[in-house]
């Protein structure tokens, strides 16, 4: 890679450790539909994902109606109570304005609904950093890789070689395959909540891992 003129955050497990409000909106989810109880080390399965994806994978519903009234639930209780029940990882903000200071566009491209995702943002004060963030439809039409490509978007009109100035970094099988479809280098945040666990083969190929905020920064400033 040449260098990096663009960055694409995820946004849980990479930005934000957002456990104790979407885990709270699972419960209360499981709760209200009538679905039998999980132990506490699947929930955090259901951080990242389409929340549709996940009650699916957990539960083997398939009846899409369904899966959306759970989502709704879900959403309706994350918005009222849950969404700013998060935590910005250490040294994130540093990272943001060292990237920043380099002249590097930052953007974010999460699986949480995107009008979600501009709140958590801007209450956190992450927006001051984000050229632009984008999100989940509420349909879950759009997949990670169409959430990307917003992303990269940015970039054209631009002197470039394919997509090779831009880069993501991310923290689950969801962002690396997006990446990976989307023809975009990755880098793995070992921090979140994905690649804690086995998760080697996901990151075959990517452009290093990083194990802390610093090091993501030190990771992508060393590609220009």
């Amino acid at each position: 890679m040449a260098g990096c003129r663009l960055v694409i955050f995820d946004l849980d497990g990479t930005l934000l450790d957002t456990t104790e409000g979407v885990l709270n909106a699972v419960r209360y989810a499981i709760d209200v539909c009538g679905l039998a109880p999980l132990p506490e080390e699947r929930l955090t399965a259901f951080i990242g994902p389409p929340i549709q994806d996940s009650f699916r994978s957990a539960y083997g519903i398939e009846d899409t109606d369904r899966l959306q009234e759970i989502a709704g639930v879900f959403r309706e209780r994350y918005k009222e109570r849950e969404l700013y029940k998060a935590v910005p990882y250490p040294e994130i903000f540093d990272t943001c304005q060292r990237l920043r200071d380099a002249g590097i566009m930052l953007t974010v491209a999460t699986y949480k609904r995107e009008d979600y995702a501009k709140d958590i943002i801007r209450h956190f004060g992450f927006d001051s950093y984000m050229t632009a963030v984008y999100g989940a439809d509420h349909e879950n039409r759009l997949k990670k890789a169409d959430i990307i490509q917003k992303c990269l978007r940015l970039l054209d009109g631009e002197q470039r070689s394919g997509i090779s100035g831009a880069v993501m970094a991310g923290d689950t099988v969801n962002d690396s395959a997006g990446a990976k479809q989307a023809g975009v280098d990755f880098i793995g945040v070992l921090y979140g909540f994905g690649f804690r666990d086995g998760s080697e083969e996901a990151l075959q190929g990517c452009l290093g891992c990083a194990a802390t905020a610093k090091e993501l920064g030190d990771l992508i400033l060393n590609l220009r």
